[in-house]
């Protein structure tokens, strides 16, 4: 791939609000940076690279004592994480936004199933698994800091804010900030150690906006394959077609155990599954 192309002069729609609700430095339907998927990394000077981390993507913004969690489709996840939302208030820096993962750690390994379990309908079930297995938030990019919006300045510019950011309000095993590299060979090396936690690479530009919605970072996963069973299947959204697959493997003793799921199946894919189900 070649080096790094400057971002195209399309800009991220915005809300009428510059200062968003609350006094935030952007408005909350700010969405975040995208990724197109390559089977390599790019090549040549002018990328940096970090891990891709398996979790839900969520923008933390911060206003004084008010404090919002934002998924990547724009809606509220503040709710089911009740005790990222009490750090990010108690935090000494008052108005920043940032872009990270929502991840929960179980047993030394980090655990997708433990994020999903906390979309739950009860508030008391929430809060008892975020006592119970708290969860904690990887930063991998600033929006704004001090109140001013830094989505405009290069990747250079907003990692060194987002350095000094993690310097003054880090905490470990809550609030982290993601490691990155600008050696492809490190980048490699995580790529093919990639699992238990992280799935793959991002490359971003280093001379590359915040492009908010547009696919201008880049990201490599790690393919690994297995022979699975399908053990059942999963509704489309708002349908009753079949959405994806839910795959299995026999463990040692003969049992099948859920090891995950396909993903979506295509509307052009979907009715040869539909009419077999």
């Amino acid at each position: 791939m070649t080096a790094p192309q400057k971002p195209s002069a399309a800009r991220p729609k915005r809300s009428a609000n510059p200062a968003g609700d609350a006094g935030f430095a952007l408005p909350l339907d700010t969405q975040p940076m995208e990724a197109r998927s390559a089977e390599a990394l790019p090549e040549g000077k002018g990328w940096q690279f970090e891990p891709k981390w398996d979790g839900f993507r969520a923008l933390a913004f911060k206003s004084g004592d008010h404090v919002e969690l934002r998924a990547k489709s724009g809606k509220p996840l503040g709710r089911y994480f009740p005790e990222v939302l009490a750090m990010l208030r108690d935090l000494a820096v008052d108005n920043f936004v940032a872009d990270g993962e929502l991840v929960i750690e179980i047993d030394g390994r980090l655990s997708f199933d433990a994020l999903q379990m906390r979309l739950h309908p009860a508030e008391s079930r929430i809060r008892k698994l975020s006592v119970a297995t708290p969860a904690r938030l990887v930063l991998f990019d600033m929006l704004a800091a001090d109140g001013a919006p830094l989505m405009d300045l290069p990747l250079t510019r907003r990692r060194a804010a987002l350095d000094a950011f993690g310097k003054a309000a880090s905490i470990p095993k809550r609030l982290i900030v993601s490691p990155y590299t600008r050696d492809r060979k490190r980048a490699e090396t995580w790529l093919s150690e990639s699992g238990g936690g992280t799935d793959g690479v991002v490359a971003k530009a280093l001379d590359g906006l915040y492009t908010s919605g547009i696919r201008s970072m880049v990201k490599v996963k790690r393919l690994r394959t297995a022979d699975c069973v399908v053990g059942g299947f999963r509704y489309a959204s708002n349908s009753r077609e079949v959405g994806s697959l839910l795959l299995g493997l026999y463990d040692a003793e003969g049992k099948l155990d859920h090891v995950g799921f396909t993903s979506t199946i295509s509307d052009k894919e979907r009715p040869a599954p539909h009419a077999q189900a």
